[in-house]
């Protein structure tokens, strides 16, 4: 299941710790309700917002002190996150009468150090800021770009996943019947170097596609994509808005090659899904947070199912 980072700020953008940990608290009903009717779960889950707020602090004390990294700043949102939803998935459990193990992993992704990602980094992160100011962080070896009227922008790379390096530790942990929290805000990001050891680097990688990876590494069945409306539509915004139920691979290939998906928003959900999917799993489900055990009820053209689903026709025969 992967958790968009909005789900952990309240609905109107406060991202204060304790909006936070009530976001996070509403978040854990769905998925301890399904935890407690049996089914194994790991929870990947987004880290936008709070990346964010390091990224200001470190904006305003750079003249006092170094910037933090990404690939820290990604590990301290992953520590932080992840205890929250440890503390309030277990109190939703409980109020269940349901006992669950449950584990968070600072978890680190690789990519590849030739990804052309780094040669051209266009993920924008962070607040706009005046030049001034902005020239202070590229004297840190930051890149920003001037953005005209709004003022300059940080970018970054944002290179494909190819491995969760924890994926062993994950597979242990739910055969021990743990509910495991991974891979947050696409993992930690770090390329293997000449000598074989491993380093961090600077880039912001997707999470709904390390979702999908991580999603066929541990041999999932179900990849959940948790976001805040009921279906993927075509026709965004337009008079001709439709909403998609169930969607054969092929048909959403389609739909996603005509441009129908923004590439910073929707875009990345509609290719994990279909990742996964084309790797073996079953089905995948793009769908709101809160609709998530309707949306995994029964076969994907009964009567009350929500959500888009897309299912793994090799599968079902």
């Amino acid at each position: 299941m992967a958790l968009g980072g909005n789900a952990m700020i309240a609905p109107d953008g406060t991202a204060s710790p304790e909006a936070q940990r009530a976001a996070i608290a509403v978040a854990m009903g769905p998925v301890a309700d399904l935890v407690a009717a049996g089914h194994d779960i790991v929870v990947t889950h987004g880290n936008g917002p709070q990346v964010g707020n390091l990224l200001v602090k470190n904006a305003l004390a750079a003249q006092v002190v170094p910037p933090v990294p990404l690939d820290w700043c990604g590990a301290q949102t992953q520590g932080t996150i992840g205890f929250t939803i440890l503390d309030e998935l277990e109190a939703a459990l409980a109020a269940r009468g349901a006992t669950r193990p449950v584990a968070a992993l600072v978890s680190r992704t690789r990519v590849d150090a030739d990804d052309p990602g780094f040669d051209r980094p266009t993920k924008p992160v962070g607040r706009y800021l005046p030049r001034d100011q902005a020239q202070v962080l590229v004297e840190h070896g930051e890149r920003w770009e001037d953005r005209g009227s709004k003022g300059w922008r940080r970018v970054v790379a944002s290179p494909e996943p190819l491995e969760v390096l924890e994926t062993p530790t994950v597979l242990t942990l739910l055969a021990a019947g743990h509910v495991v929290i991974a891979a947050g805000g696409g993992g930690i990001p770090v390329v293997r170097q000449a000598d074989g050891t491993l380093r961090g680097v600077e880039a912001v990688i997707d999470k709904d596609l390390t979702a999908a990876l991580l999603a066929t590494a541990v041999r999932a069945d179900v990849l959940v994509i948790a976001t805040d409306v009921e279906h993927v539509a075509v026709g965004w915004g337009t008079p001709h808005e439709r909403a998609l139920g169930a969607v054969s691979p092929e048909e959403l290939e389609r739909y996603a090659a005509q441009g129908e998906f923004a590439s910073g928003s929707m875009g990345p959900k509609v290719e994990a899904a279909l990742r996964f999917v084309r790797s073996g799993g079953a089905r995948s489900v793009i769908t709101d947070l809160h609709r998530i055990a309707d949306a995994l009820a029964g076969d994907s053209g009964a009567a009350g199912r929500v959500g888009t689903i897309i299912e793994n026709p090799e599968r079902e025969r």
